[in-house]
């Protein structure tokens, strides 16, 4: 799971195109939305979702699930270990 993680990171950093970030930058249990994490924003959340449709063939049907599943690189890591296609 740590090697998904890190590849999570970098996808995330990619997609969201935040360059001011590196994958060390991100740790596996901080927030990843609001001013206690790296600071998200709902929009980055709809981008979550087309990475993970593109990326791991997960489609996400109810978007309220989001908060949960995005809430940190490990929750999203975690999710995407029980739903990979």
């Amino acid at each position: 799971m740590t090697e998904l993680k890190e590849k999570l990171k970098a996808q995330i950093i990619e997609q969201l195109n935040l360059e001011d970030l590196s994958p060390v930058d991100i740790k596996d249990e901080m927030p990843l939305f609001g001013e206690d994490g790296i600071g998200l924003d709902s929009i980055d959340a709809l981008e979550f979702i087309v990475l993970l449709e593109q990326n791991y063939g997960i489609t996400i049907k109810d978007p309220s699930e989001g908060k949960e599943i995005f809430q940190s690189i490990n929750s999203f890591a975690e999710y995407i270990s029980k739903n990979k296609a």
